[in-house]
């Protein structure tokens, strides 16, 4: 079993596998995007747009169980992967890992964190929202994840990045991630703006 833990989706993380009913971590040790890949890959988040060590997502608990981990790229299971028989780490040199399907957010160009054209992290470039279905459920789901209360307004913007992602939220998801989304589709952002939003609380 494998996992990504202290990340803010399940596609971002401390890099976890289970040996013999026990959790434990990887070492940063050699650790580089081919091995960040076999993980990514193994739990369908698509490739590795990073691969971060030095306990970047915290620290882990339990046995450290791999080091000097020497993945090509290619392996269906990170347990495939070469690997040092011992090792001489401590947790402050877990390994992380954020794989392209992570999405992130930003609001830019506003008076603060809580304010501003919505901009998304995905497949390793930050992208523009369409706002052909950004309404209020769509505008409070992203407040809300984002600490900042709910939604005040939904100004427009022009686009200013390359990709173009669209969202349609039912109902009030945890995040826009778990709504119904699709990724540099012409049909939905066609003649559309990029989506804004001013909540009501105040970002840092």
């Amino acid at each position: 079993a494998l996992r990504l833990e202290g990340g803010r989706s399940r596609c971002e993380g401390r890099v976890e596998l289970e040996q013999e009913g026990t959790w434990g971590t990887v070492c940063d040790d050699g650790w580089d995007l081919a091995d960040a890949d076999v993980v990514c890959r193994q739990l369908g988040c698509g490739r590795a747009v990073r691969a971060p060590g030095g306990a970047a997502f915290g620290r882990g608990r339990g046995p450290i169980l791999r080091d000097e981990l020497g993945c090509r790229g290619h392996e269906r299971h990170l347990w495939q992967c070469p690997a040092a028989a011992e090792h001489d780490c401590s947790h402050k040199e877990d390994a992380g890992v954020v794989c392209s399907e992570h999405q992130e957010w930003r609001l830019s160009g506003g008076r603060d964190g809580c304010a501003g054209r919505v901009e998304v992290f995905f497949r390793g470039v930050w992208s523009t929202v369409c706002n052909s279905t950004w309404y209020e459920a769509e505008a409070t789901v992203l407040c809300r994840s984002l600490g900042c209360g709910d939604a005040l307004q939904r100004p427009s913007f022009g686009h200013t990045l390359p990709g173009k992602m669209v969202y349609l939220c039912g109902s009030l998801q945890p995040s826009l991630a778990q709504c119904r989304w699709a990724f540099n589709k012409s049909a939905p952002c066609y003649q559309s703006w990029a989506a804004g939003v001013v909540c009501n609380g105040t970002g840092s």
